[in-house]
């Protein structure tokens, strides 16, 4: 006979299964029409996963992205020939990071959707999912990109040979619909040790590199696009940093005072990226319109 305690843990048991059971019930077909970016999610352990719109996309624009012009321009031309039902490549978008990467992929949602485009986020640890997802929206009119931010993965991750089938299809094709965009800090997107060098052949005056180093040059590889990043010098970020004050109307005899105020800051954050020079606009910017309304 069970104890008082063990049929209220059995019940309490009950309870939660059949809650969890109406939870995924629920769960709504995403918002195809309104919507134009998506993440893959989870609301319970029992829950396979689904689509939900992101209600709030950033609204940043191709134009307001300076000092990348050869990356940007590379990246529009492969995604335009992607919405024309034309051959184009996944991309891997690497390099020193706040300089644009992620941004970049953002602003060309913003400037393709009414064409089309809608964008899939899928963080890293949801990538086993990934045959779920290309499965959800194969058969649908939209053009996708599956967007893989700051992409890395350790040395026995089980997760990157899900994005290489995607890559590079199985038995099956990848539908024609679907790309991925993926950013990374590092070029071949798994760690790379000094011993796996070391591993490597000579023959015949020639170099080969050890199957580890193979296996990890063979996910990158499977990019058709590598676009690469480096930090901005400083005619750059002074460029962009004026770029971004004028974004947030900041008055022209200001802007060119806050150029040594805005090299101090690069400064001190170790950096000069796009990314602090954004994050030193809105410092100026917010501090002196504080300063004129009191």
């Amino acid at each position: 006979m069970k104890t008082p305690v063990e049929q209220l843990i059995e019940q309490a048991s009950g309870l939660l299964e059949r809650f969890e059971n109406l939870l995924t019930a629920e769960v709504l077909e995403p918002d195809w029409e309104h919507s134009i970016a998506f993440r893959w999610r989870r609301i319970h352990t029992r829950d396979p996963g689904h689509l939900e719109a992101v209600p709030h996309t950033h609204n940043i624009q191709l134009s307001e992205l300076q000092g990348i012009e050869v990356q940007k321009r590379q990246i529009v031309q492969n995604t335009a020939q992607f919405l024309s039902g034309l051959p184009a490549n996944n991309v891997l978008l690497w390099g020193a990071r706040g300089t644009g990467k992620s941004s970049l992929i953002k602003a060309l949602l913003n400037a393709f959707a009414d064409q089309g485009l809608r964008l899939i986020e899928v963080d890293r640890h949801e990538l086993l999912n990934l045959p779920d997802i290309v499965a959800l929206v194969s058969q649908r009119p939209e053009r996708f990109i599956l967007f893989c931010d700051d992409l890395s993965f350790e040395a026995d991750d089980p997760s990157y040979k899900a994005l290489k089938v995607v890559l590079d299809g199985s038995v099956s094709t990848t539908p024609e619909n679907i790309l991925v965009y993926a950013t990374s800090n590092r070029r071949h997107l798994l760690p790379e040790y000094m011993e796996e060098n070391q591993h490597a052949r000579r023959v015949k005056g020639e170099i080969h590199p050890s199957e580890a180093a193979e296996e990890k040059i063979a996910l990158s590889d499977r990019f058709g696009l590598w676009l690469s990043f480096y930090p901005f010098d400083h005619k750059s970020y002074i460029t962009i940093v004026k770029a971004w004050l004028n974004h947030y109307g900041v008055a022209p005899e200001l802007r060119e005072q806050a150029t040594e105020a805005a090299l101090q800051w690069a400064l001190l954050r170790g950096s000069r990226s796009g990314r602090t020079a954004w994050q030193f606009a809105r410092d100026f910017a917010g501090r002196h319109g504080l300063n004129e309304a009191s």
